[in-house]
């Protein structure tokens, strides 16, 4: 089987990782893909967004399935147009993928259906003021996100009233979202410990994954600015047995139903972003695709055949795929270039990669290749996964590997998976 995936990041290059481990598959092809992935896929220079050249690609070097990576082509409609062309492609429809690409979308989708989540308010830019007085009648802290898609940035914890009417002032008048910030929503701060579990699903029926934890926050203790992830582990211990079970029969079963009965049905994988509170788990986000890094802990825990798992999802049979899982426990480490998340530096050389600890692999996200060299090219810059028996033991063993890879003014946290540790003992 030919395989094409979309995208250039960690969790694009765990995904053809996996993929390459498959019987079945017998060519990958990755657009646009980076220095990694090109070890073990020929990379196309089509950009994500390109949906209409994506399409004739995958026409014309007759590719079998197509996986979409990143969120901007699902919320496109590249699903919609490769199935218009008979062409088999792992994902949500452009309507199914507004739980992403619109949070005002999903708020009132989950309302609708009487799925757990925060209590909120929506607004647009021409309510400024009513915004402004929900947020100073309402409890400290409240957080607030823009509608769109911004990159994995456009949520912010407001700790004051005062934080609060200053960040609503920079989405409606200073735009630091562009159009993704003309619409917003005002959430209750929910507490609790987050956590995310994956359902890959078919429309209707859905197979659930390892549960992950990713640590958003660039500063130790998860203090500091918002990532898109410096790191994650997987299974998380807080996502108990007696947890999924409310998160499969209160969250994702009624979404499932919820999204057929409306019109949509839901296929590829719905990532649920959990808050797991004194009052059971509630919805904080929905992502219609795999999570990144977390991607690149919860695929290497798949035993069983990842490629038949994302082609039954794309033809509606995913009931029939039994799911094996190692046991075991997975951890990846973000290497960033200094400045992330804000401006950052690159053009720096890395070295130390063909140094891997056994049964670690190095997940590449912003990097390119020059000449002979690689080169960091983004803020989040490497993924060093381990797998191993035990958190504990695989922590460890993730951050061996990861003083064995340097780049100049690398950074890293130094406390991925030890919110799992203290729930363990």
């Amino acid at each position: 089987m030919r395989v094409l995936v979309i995208g250039s990041g960690g969790r694009e290059h765990a995904i053809v990782w996996a993929l390459k481990k498959s019987p079945h598959v017998t060519k990958i092809f990755c657009a646009t893909g980076n220095p990694g992935i090109a070890q073990l896929a020929d990379c196309v220079a089509i950009k994500a967004e390109d949906i209409y050249g994506l399409a004739q690609f995958a026409q014309t070097n007759k590719i079998d399935l197509t996986i979409v990576g990143s969120e901007s082509p699902l919320v496109k409609g590249i699903v919609d147009l490769f199935e218009e062309r008979g062409l088999k492609i792992f994902g949500p429809s452009k309507a199914a993928a507004q739980l992403e690409g619109s949070k005002m979308f999903l708020k009132h989708f989950l309302k609708r259906h009487n799925i757990p989540t925060a209590i909120y308010q929506t607004f647009n830019q021409s309510e400024f003021q009513q915004a402004k007085d929900y947020v100073v009648a309402n409890p400290s802290p409240v957080v607030i996100k823009t509608d769109g898609l911004a990159a994995g940035k456009g949520v912010a914890i407001c700790q004051s009233k005062e934080e609060a009417v200053k960040t609503l002032k920079e989405y409606f008048e200073a735009k630091v979202f562009g159009d993704a910030g003309s619409n917003i929503v005002i959430e209750e701060f929910m507490t609790g410990e987050e956590a995310s579990v994956f359902a890959m699903c078919d429309g209707e029926d859905y197979v659930v994954l390892p549960s992950a934890q990713d640590h958003k926050q660039i500063l130790d203790g998860d203090k500091g600015k918002n990532t898109g992830g410096m790191g994650a582990y997987a299974p998380a211990p807080i996502v108990t047995q007696e947890i999924l079970s409310r998160v499969e029969k209160e969250i994702i079963q009624p979404t499932l139903l919820g999204m057929k009965a409306e019109g949509y049905p839901y296929k590829g994988c719905l990532y649920v972003g959990l808050m797991i509170t004194s009052n059971g788990p509630k919805v904080v986000e929905y992502n219609v695709r795999l999570g990144d890094p977390e991607a690149q802990v919860v695929l290497p825990l798949i035993e069983s055949d990842v490629y038949e798992l994302f082609s039954l999802c794309a033809s509606g049979d995913v009931k029939n795929y039994l799911l094996k899982l190692k046991n075991a426990s997975a951890v990846v480490v973000v290497m960033a270039s200094k400045g992330y998340p804000d401006e950052y530096e690159t053009g720096k050389e890395i070295t130390g990669l063909d140094s891997t600890e056994e049964n670690s692999v190095v997940f590449h996200a912003g990097t390119k290749r020059e000449g002979n060299k690689i080169l960091t090219s983004g803020g989040r810059v490497l993924g060093i996964t381990a797998i191993g028996e035990g958190l504990s033991a695989t922590i460890e063993k993730a951050y061996r590997a990861v003083k064995k890879i340097s780049f100049e003014n690398a950074y890293y946290r130094t406390d991925i998976g030890y919110k799992g540790l203290q729930r363990l003992h």
